[in-house]
């Protein structure tokens, strides 16, 4: 699915993808690798719970399992990236809407410094009786990373995502804690 990014701090970050006009090869040689993806480890999975932290209490999951990016360099001009992230997301027994719209994040930083540009997003999700369980492609397409020179490559930044997480959540993730499932037959 195809995201529109907005915003003015953006404006100089992320573009919204289009038919390029400019005459360019659609794909030309990388001279320098993509700039690393990462999922933040506190923010990778969500879980929310109705009631107590119990497995019986599971309103809604989220899981990112996989993300993966494309990049593209012209001269000068910024790093030109495209993500694309795998989530999976499941309806626990306390779940009572069937459809549901999840956070996410994607943010672009210099390798392991500061936050240059994040943004959110909503990935909505419907689920039904038979499909509890679904999975689904994120696409970002067009994140312009600045960069002061040609020889500066994508090895200097981090494209890092994760679920936009309540202070609660954040908590949970960070404690270690995990729900003992009971035995599949």
């Amino acid at each position: 699915m195809k995201k529109r990014l907005a915003g003015a701090l953006f404006a100089a970050v992320f573009v919204t993808a289009g038919c390029s006009s400019s005459g360019r090869e659609a794909r030309e040689a990388n001279p320098a690798p993509c700039p690393n993806a990462i999922v933040l480890a506190d923010a990778a999975r969500l879980i929310e719970f109705d009631g107590e932290e119990a497995l019986e209490n599971v309103a809604y999951t989220g899981e990112i399992t996989s993300i993966e990016t494309a990049c593209r360099y012209y001269g000068e001009e910024p790093i030109n990236a495209d993500v694309e992230i795998e989530m999976a997301f499941g309806k626990g027994p306390k779940g009572a809407d069937g459809e549901k719209f999840f956070k996410y994040f994607v943010a672009v930083t210099r390798t392991n410094l500061e936050v240059i540009a994040k943004k959110e997003f909503i990935a909505p999700v419907e689920f039904d009786e038979k499909k509890i369980v679904v999975v689904k492609e994120e696409e970002i397409d067009e994140i312009l990373i600045p960069r002061a020179g040609e020889e500066i490559s994508g090895i200097n930044f981090e494209i890092v995502v994760g679920f936009s997480l309540t202070p609660e959540q954040a908590i949970y993730n960070r404690s270690g804690k995990s729900l003992k499932f009971p035995e599949l037959q």
